[in-house]
């Protein structure tokens, strides 16, 4: 396995729950809440160990949530990188109304990153005892963080030789993309924002992910589809890859599966289009479990297997 690093700006700590019904101005009795790390590089790193492979956790950490984070995150055996902040780590709230399944995802404002803050994770980045192949930098961007501290990673992993794999949005995404990376994985609605329309067909979703490419924005766009799967682009490929069809349960989680799937498929030396569809696989399969349990690695065997049978090319004789 090549070394792979995440880094995840604004991280969590989730904690879900089921009530049996949700009814508005009564008490509501709750199940034993559950915990679990979140925040997008970091469940991409929870999603790697799942698939059988290591990678480093850079995030930044405080207070006793902070310290709850750090120790899930070593009970699912995830190497640490932590930078230690003043402000506390930020939680969200889940809840699974039982008679409807239907699930209530509350989603809390990040804590501010102060600059000298700022500075510790780039100093961090570039102090890593091994130099990754792959930066992965998943996830929104907490109060007092600019886009403009990503593009400055992000040319410094450039430097170092540095693969670097995005998965954010908005302003973020768009200063990232003009300074160039090796793999951008926008979901339809942000490809559609930069390309000035409301929305996009398949072949446009293609064209739209070429001109990324052309312009040197990335060298492998993979665009999430939803339940339709992924559009995966590079200067001479286009391979639209449907999505299995499963029952699903939650979709928390399933963009940082899809990106750990693209991520451990280029590290262990697959095609592009067989890490595509090692991607759907895991976004796909994460689908399948409640709450913010990601995928199980026998459900992105299963269906791995297959998207390859189903929907690879045939190879010339």
């Amino acid at each position: 396995m090549k070394p792979i690093v995440t880094l995840t700006l604004n991280p969590t700590v989730d904690k879900s729950t089921t009530a049996d019904q949700i009814i508005p101005d009564q008490k509501l009795r709750c199940a034993a809440p559950k915990f679990e790390p979140g925040g997008g590089g970091i469940n991409v790193s929870r999603a790697l160990k799942r698939l059988g492979a290591d990678s480093v956790a850079v995030f930044p950490v405080g207070g006793p949530s902070g310290a709850l984070l750090r120790e899930l995150l070593e009970q699912e055996h995830i190497q640490q990188q932590p930078v230690e902040t003043v402000s506390r780590t930020r939680e969200n709230f889940i809840v699974v109304d039982a008679t409807t399944s239907q699930q209530y995802r509350f989603g809390m404002p990040g804590t501010p990153l102060s600059v000298e803050e700022q500075q510790q994770i780039l100093t961090t980045l570039k102090s890593l005892a091994t130099v990754p192949e792959f930066l992965v930098i998943s996830g929104s961007l907490p109060p007092g963080v600019e886009p403009e501290f990503l593009v400055r990673i992000v040319r410094a992993a450039k430097g170092l030789g540095i693969k670097v794999v995005i998965d954010t949005s908005g302003p973020a995404l768009h200063q990232v993309l003009a300074e160039g990376v090796y793999l951008a994985k926008p979901n339809v609605g942000e490809l559609s924002k930069m390309a000035g329309v409301d929305e996009l067909d398949s072949e446009a979703v293609a064209e739209a992910a070429h001109k990324l490419v052309r312009e040197g924005k990335c060298e492998i766009v993979v665009t999430s589809l939803g339940p339709q799967g992924a559009c995966v682009v590079t200067q001479d490929l286009v391979d639209h890859v449907p999505a299995p069809a499963v029952k699903k349960r939650s979709t928390v989680g399933a963009g940082d599966s899809m990106v750990a799937g693209l991520v451990y498929g280029l590290s262990t030396g697959l095609s592009v289009q067989e890490t595509v569809r090692l991607g759907v696989a895991c976004g796909t399969a994460a689908t399948m479990n409640p709450g913010t349990e990601l995928f199980r690695k026998a459900d992105v065997d299963k269906l791995y297997q297959w998207l390859l049978q189903q929907t690879m090319p045939a190879k010339a004789a």
